[in-house]
């Protein structure tokens, strides 16, 4: 049995992609337990209304008192919850494109027996913006573990972008499939993001001045390295995004160009990782196997 775990809350009012983040592993999932926290918006009434009867709706009430570390609680509360022996993760702003399905089952399928393979690695693409520019940069991961061996000590870890393991929290040997997980968590209306950044400042009291400071911009802060999108959304987004498109509004989704000399050094990894491959100084959950 495979499952799909995920957590959700406020999504009506932040803008998350929730609906077409659960279909999207639907297509690969024989159940998805969604941890919907008390939200004040029909996050639940909208979650439900998928009308699946593998979505499975666990009602909590999310406890903000350890800051970022909440969103790691309430992902291992929805992971625990789950009755696969593998478990595919997907963020309440994620949407895994369809041709990643039958990529991530074959991937399940020939590490189920490998011991060694804790976790399996998924690549990003990071919306940035709008639905047609994405971020490059290093600062933006390239992969992480999205599909977890459950029954052991695999736990989401801190601010739940990853999975450690142990109560040394080692990093996950996980393994390199392919599959792509579209990003659209910074690829928003300018009032959904300043709504964002807002909430945000309750789970990451640590940075409360500068998201503060964000969501008084007009727009998104222009970084280096970004490029044009020339792909395909995955199908379950496509309406979704073609909402948020027709009812797009307003300048600029990003600001104009001011280049720093900080950012020589995002240029030069860009271009090591074009010649080698190897992105300097990549942060990283995992460690290959």
């Amino acid at each position: 049995m495979l499952s799909g775990f995920t957590i959700v809350r406020n999504a009506v009012r932040l803008d998350y992609p929730i609906v077409p983040a659960i279909r999207s592993i639907l297509d690969l999932c024989d159940e998805v337990v969604v941890n919907v926290g008390k939200s004040d918006d029909g996050t639940r009434d909208l979650v439900a209304a998928i009308g699946d009867p593998r979505v499975r709706i666990l009602d909590t009430v999310w406890e903000f008192s350890r800051g970022s570390e909440a969103l790691s609680i309430e992902t291992n509360r929805a992971m625990a919850a789950c009755r696969g022996s593998w478990g595919v993760y997907i963020q309440a702003d994620e949407v895994l494109h369809e041709t990643g399905a039958a990529i991530l089952r074959d991937a399940v399928r020939a590490s189920d027996g490998d011991r060694r393979v804790e976790g399996l690695l998924v690549e990003y693409v990071h919306f940035y913006g709008d639905f047609d520019t994405v971020a490059t940069d290093r600062h933006w991961y390239r992969r992480e573990v999205r599909v977890v061996r459950l029954g052991g000590d695999v736990r989401s870890y801190w601010d739940a972008q990853g999975f450690r393991v142990g109560a040394g929290a080692r990093r996950t040997r996980a393994r390199v499939t392919g599959a792509r997980m579209f990003h659209y968590g910074w690829a928003r209306p300018p009032s959904s993001r300043r709504e964002k950044l807002v909430a945000s400042q309750e789970i990451f009291t640590e940075a409360a001045d500068r998201l503060e400071a964000r969501a008084a911009q007009p727009a998104f802060t222009w970084t280096p390295l970004l490029r044009r999108f020339t792909g395909t959304h995955p199908r379950a987004a496509r309406e979704w995004i073609a909402a948020r498109q027709a009812a797009a509004r307003g300048g600029p989704a990003v600001g104009p160009r001011r280049f720093r000399l900080g950012h020589i050094r995002l240029y030069v990894s860009d271009w090591v990782e074009r010649l080698t491959g190897a992105r300097l100084f990549e942060y990283r959950n995992y460690v290959e196997v």
